[in-house]
């Protein structure tokens, strides 16, 4: 399917500069989605953050050079993008438990990643209640957060309690537009910084059409097509959605994802459901 095919390029670019310097946004080119969702599409399907897999599959082939050559550490260190034989020695020891002058030695027990393929799977014994949404353009106001996006679903829920804390809640409300589509509190999921770091913003805002008070941040968003999941219970449902969105969904749906910010949208308490708002077009056919 075409999009196994473009996650599986996107791993070949990754691959074909992986002891260089790997520009994430083209990875997420290939894949035709943003740098955000790439990322997060690859760590909710593997398992494994981005920056994991490349760490560990430069170790195997650093490893594999170790063994079948003489190259000296220093220069496979600069290889595989340490700064320094000591920096490289640590993390190669961290992944493999040896040292790299220990991984020449005959019967010395080494780790090896493969290269990761993506398969399409079906599934489909519990549904996903979702609908398509056509909105105008429309402007958040809010207040904006670094969030390090393999900590994210750990992270998150404490800005929230911080958020409530401050009050922050009550200030959005006042500031709320008149009869928004996206009803509630919205925690919205922009691009960061990505590769070493894989960061990204998260900003807890309101629609709103007035400008951003105090250190408050405004966002503009196009007239675009949204894909709107519903989580029902509370907000902890938001995450499963976002797997089963990756997983599930979009190698299966007439869509390809939108470059624009997710949206999780967090409604009164009393309805007992989120919904998840991820801007989406329709796919291309040949």
């Amino acid at each position: 399917m075409d999009w196994v095919d473009r996650m599986n390029r996107a791993i070949s670019y990754i691959e074909e500069h992986i002891t260089g310097e790997i520009d994430y946004e083209s990875a997420a080119k290939v894949a035709c989605c943003s740098v955000y969702h790439f990322q997060r599409m690859f760590s909710f399907i593997t398992e494994v953050p981005l920056s994991e897999y490349v760490r560990r599959r430069r170790l195997t082939l650093a490893a594999f050079e170790l063994q079948n050559s003489s190259i000296k550490v220093i220069d496979l260190a600069l290889k595989y993008g340490y700064d320094s034989p000591e920096a490289f020695t640590r993390a190669f020891q961290n992944l493999h438990g040896t040292t790299p002058t220990a991984a020449r030695s005959s019967g010395t027990k080494l780790k090896a990643y493969p290269r990761i393929s993506f398969q399409i799977s079906i599934r489909g014994a519990a549904e996903m209640n979702y609908r398509i949404e056509e909105l105008q353009g429309f402007s958040i106001v809010g207040v904006q957060e670094r969030v390090d996006t393999s900590n994210a679903f750990n992270t998150i829920p404490g800005l929230w309690a911080n958020a409530a804390q401050e009050g922050l809640f009550e200030r959005l409300w006042e500031i709320r537009a008149a009869d928004p589509s996206l009803r509630g509190i919205l925690g919205v999921c922009a691009d960061g910084d990505f590769g070493k770091n894989e960061e990204f913003h998260y900003i807890l805002s309101i629609v709103s059409d007035q400008s951003p008070p105090g250190q408050m941040i405004r966002r503009d968003f196009p007239a675009a097509t949204w894909a709107v999941f519903e989580a029902e219970g509370g907000p902890e449902g938001i995450g499963e959605i976002w797997k089963r969105l990756y997983t599930e969904w979009l190698p299966v749906s007439s869509y390809d994802l939108d470059y624009l910010p997710a949206i999780e949208c967090y409604l009164p308490p009393e309805e007992n459901k989120n919904e998840l708002w991820v801007a989406v077009v329709k796919k291309q056919t040949v």
